[in-house]
Order: structure tokens, then C-alpha cells, then sequence
């Protein structure tokens, strides 16, 4: 019987992994096409019917292309920065709550910090072992933000976790049965969703690919493969924060259709934002996360904290 539910994981892993690319294919689609739209012009619609084919043909051109491998580059550290940055943007997916509970995690938020944490180090020996000066600089400050809005993100989480008092996800469906915790706590998700994209690189907080001065940041050094795998982990990422925001203020009811039209509208605000800010100073990305979110995140944990004691002392 085990091993019956080990090959039905597996074989789970497997469809959720392959459909999660291919939501990352249309993603970049949807994008494309959006900004097409915000900036007055058509977006992709030569490749097929409006364009849609048009992931599939980028995907072929780019792992078709020649690989070019700098001569002074860490060759190993090169080579599988970008495939272990894939691996643990899609080993993320493996927390996220199932109807038929596929790995059901009752510390699910806590593998959800520690594989997002490691991401940081893919983008560093990425950076690093390029050894180039323009990457190695993309990629500190790409650490550096990253870090700095892991801490404010993290305390939000743990407001929300305060409130369900359980480190399942799919306790936060059963307590949004009635009413959206977006409501109780509006600037809170607020703040989620702004240090969310600063986590995933976004606009306006996409400072590892300052182009004026970085040309394009950590993977300036990569081509072919080795971009479209940094690229995939990328909006792999994002569509995994999009289906974490909906799941932690929008009802995250996975029995019905509706979550995954929630899912897309959050992966739109993406980039929405994209289209329509410019990008921030530095020295106010780092204001902004340690002398305005943290402060308020702090506040608002003991505030949450507060009111769960002063429910317990009711009840007792």
C-alpha cells in the first residue's frame, strides 16, 4: 500500500510540475500581450492562431541556440546555478494545498521560508561564478533585496498564522470559509503583495537588471538554456506568489474554479505593475523595507498576537 501512494506522489509531482510550466509558457505570453496592450500596440500575433503558439517557438529557439561559456567563469557553479534556481522555484509547488492533499504538509509555511530562502544562494553563485563584474553586482543587490524582504515577509506570514494558529495551508482555507482575511487585515496584504514583488525581482523593485548601469544583472553572463531555465524559475516563482496571495487573503478555496480565477488575476497585477510604474532609487527600496514594512509588519504581529490572547482568556 505504501508504495502504491509513493508512485501516485510521483506520478502526482510529475503532472503538477509539467502544468506549472506550461502556465509559466502562457504567463510570458499573457504578459507580452498586456503590455502590448498598455503601450498602444499589438503584442505576439504572427506564430499560429493570435499568437498563442508563440512560448513553445521561444522555447525551441532558446535551448536550440549555442550555449556560449565565458572563459573565466567557475564552469561547475555556471552550469548549475541556473538548474538548482528551477528546481527549488518548482519544488516550492510541492507545499501548495491539494483536493486530494499530495503531500500533505502540516508545516507547510515552514518548507515554504526555507526552500524560498535558498533560492537566494542560486542567485549569488549565479552572480559569482560568472566572474564578471556587472553580474557579480546584479547579484549582490539582487541578495540584498531579496534578504531584506524575506524578514518582512516572513512576519506578515506569521500575523496570518497567529490568526489560524497552524502552519497548514489548508488551514486557511477552512478559516476563510465565511469571510477573506483580506478584510481584517487590508494593509497587511497590502504590504504582502509589494514585498512579494520585490522578492520575485519585479517592477518597480527589479534592481539585479538595472540596465542603465548593470545591462541585465546576474544572468548578463548567460545565453540559451541556461537564461530560459533563469527565466522559467522566475515566473515559476511568480505564479507560485500569485496562488499564495489568493490562498492567504483572497478565500484560497481550492474546491472551486473560482481560486484559479484568482490565481490569474494576481499573476495580472504583476504585471499590471509593470506596465504602469517606473523603477524605484535603491537607497528607497532599502527605506522602504527596513524603516516602513518592518515597523509596520512588527506592530501589526503583536496587534494579532494580542487578540488571540485576549480570545484564549475568553474562552478559558
Amino acid at each position: 500500500m505504501f508504495y502504491k501512494d509513493l508512485v501516485m506522489m510521483m506520478i502526482s509531482s510529475i503532472i503538477l510540475i509539467v502544468c506549472v510550466l506550461i502556465g509559466v509558457a502562457f504567463l510570458t505570453l499573457l504578459e507580452r500581450k498586456v503590455l502590448g496592450y498598455i503601450q498602444i500596440r499589438k503584442g505576439p500575433n504572427k506564430v499560429g492562431m493570435m499568437g498563442i503558439p508563440q512560448p513553445f517557438s521561444d522555447a525551441i529557439k532558446l535551448f536550440t541556440k549555442e550555449s556560449i561559456m565565458p572563459m573565466m567563469s567557475n564552469f561547475n557553479m555556471y552550469y548549475m546555478s541556473p538548474i538548482f534556481n528551477l528546481v527549488l522555484s518548482l519544488f516550492l509547488w510541492m507545499c501548495m494545498p491539494f483536493i486530494s492533499l499530495l503531500f500533505n504538509f502540516n508545516l507547510g509555511v515552514l518548507f515554504f521560508l526555507c526552500v524560498s530562502s535558498l533560492s537566494v544562494y542560486t542567485i549569488m553563485i549565479a552572480g559569482w561564478s560568472s566572474n564578471s563584474n556587472y553580474s557579480l553586482l546584479g547579484g549582490m543587490r539582487s541578495v540584498a533585496q531579496t534578504i531584506s524582504y524575506e524578514v518582512s515577509l516572513s512576519i506578515i506570514l506569521l500575523s496570518f498564522l497567529f490568526m489560524i494558529m497552524s502552519l497548514n495551508f489548508n488551514f486557511l482555507m477552512i478559516y476563510q470559509c465565511y469571510l477573506w482575511l483580506i478584510f481584517l487585515m487590508f494593509p497587511l496584504c497590502m504590504i504582502w503583495f509589494v514585498s512579494s514583488l520585490a522578492e520575485t525581482n519585479r517592477t518597480p523593485f527589479d534592481f539585479a537588471e538595472g540596465e542603465s548601469e548593470l545591462v541585465s544583472g546576474f544572468n548578463v553572463e548567460y545565453s540559451s538554456g541556461g537564461f530560459a531555465l533563469i527565466f522559467l524559475a522566475e515566473y515559476s516563482s511568480i505564479l507560485f506568489m500569485s496562488m499564495l496571495c489568493s490562498l492567504l487573503f483572497l478565500g484560497g478555496n481550492l474546491y472551486s474554479f473560482i481560486f484559479f480565477i484568482k490565481l490569474g488575476f494576481m499573476a495580472f497585477l504583476w504585471i499590471w505593475v509593470r506596465g504602469t510604474l517606473p523603477r524605484f532609487r535603491y537607497d528607497k527600496l532599502m527605506y522602504l523595507a527596513w524603516k516602513s514594512f518592518l515597523p509596520v509588519s512588527l506592530n501589526y504581529l503583536f496587534f494579532f498576537l494580542g487578540l488571540k490572547f485576549l480570545y484564549f482568556s475568553l474562552i478559558l
